[in-house]
């Protein structure tokens, strides 16, 4: 999967780009061809993770070939060349995540002990808690970037150990990556209604992204994004319980740019929608909306 496509009229995959980031780049591929047509044959232009959402189709490379069905992970070496066939069913449906070769290179030194790492197969059967993560990523997509910025490696993470029978290695932290992680809580403190992306966090504590997100996973115990919404959730609480306004106001004033994802979340951290908590909260008898 890459945007250098050969011409094969209407068996070709659609492409529908989802998110990226500076490392990566998340797209759905719908493929509607069947028995009838020869398979598309393509080059990885980055690492590539899929998740088969739907469908069963053929995949050869440098690894092998294999037969993918719906919840097969498909792994794809950068710069290989592939073909994908469609020789017993029609369509599928893939989620895509295309990881820059340098960015892999990082997160394979971390986990596999090699930078030089690549996957030794085709495809990985069908893992609940992976799977989960890379069709995730779409949903993720739609709340924040800066949430796909730091599930990416993650999910990484987790394949590798599972690619290279590794259990995940504690992250070993340092006196100055505690100082970093201090600057950037204070950050985030000052800064929780702002738009603040991971690659900002890491450029401020002047470290890799993903050296950044294990020591502040490691110190804090949750990622920034996850710092970050609890912050977000925590004003929203007390303006809504000091101040007049409407939820709406309230909501964007904390830094979340969406009401219904604002009332989700709000919900699930605090019990109560935010209508109901400023009627058992509020401090004022002002009825707003």
């Amino acid at each position: 999967m890459t945007d250098r496509m050969p011409p094969v009229a209407d068996s070709l995959p659609r492409k529908r780009p989802i998110s990226a980031g500076r490392d990566w780049r998340l797209a759905e591929y719908v493929c509607v061809a069947g028995p009838e047509d020869r398979p598309v044959e393509e080059r990885h232009d980055g690492v590539l993770v899929a998740a088969v959402l739907s469908g069963t189709f053929s995949y050869h490379g440098d690894t092998g070939r294999g037969v993918l069905l719906p919840g097969s992970l498909m792994l794809g070496n950068h710069g290989t060349c592939y073909a994908c066939g469609h020789e017993h069913s029609r369509g599928d449906r893939c989620v895509a995540l295309h990881i820059a070769p340098e960015y892999f290179q990082e997160l394979a030194a971390s986990v596999a002990g090699s930078a030089q790492y690549r996957f030794g197969a085709t495809h990985l059967p069908p893992q609940p808690g992976i799977l989960r993560q890379v069709a995730g990523l779409e949903t993720l997509a739609r709340e924040d970037r800066m949430a796909v910025d730091e599930a990416v490696p993650l999910l990484i993470e987790a394949l590798l150990a599972l690619a290279c029978g590794v259990p995940q290695r504690v992250q070993n932290v340092s006196s100055a990556d505690y100082r970093r992680v201090a600057r950037a809580v204070a950050l985030l403190e000052t800064s929780y209604a702002a738009t603040i992306d991971l690659e900002e966090l890491a450029t401020q504590a002047t470290t890799s992204k993903y050296h950044f997100l294990r020591v502040f996973r490691r110190v804090v115990g949750m990622t920034p994004y996850q710092y970050l919404l609890q912050l977000r959730l925590r004003h929203a609480a007390l303006a809504l319980a000091t101040r007049p306004g409407s939820i709406l106001d309230l909501a964007m004033e904390s830094g979340f740019g969406d009401l219904s994802g604002f009332n989700q979340r709000f919900r699930a951290s605090f019990g109560l929608t935010p209508r109901a908590w400023r009627a058992h909260h509020g401090r004022f008898k002002r009825t707003v909306r």
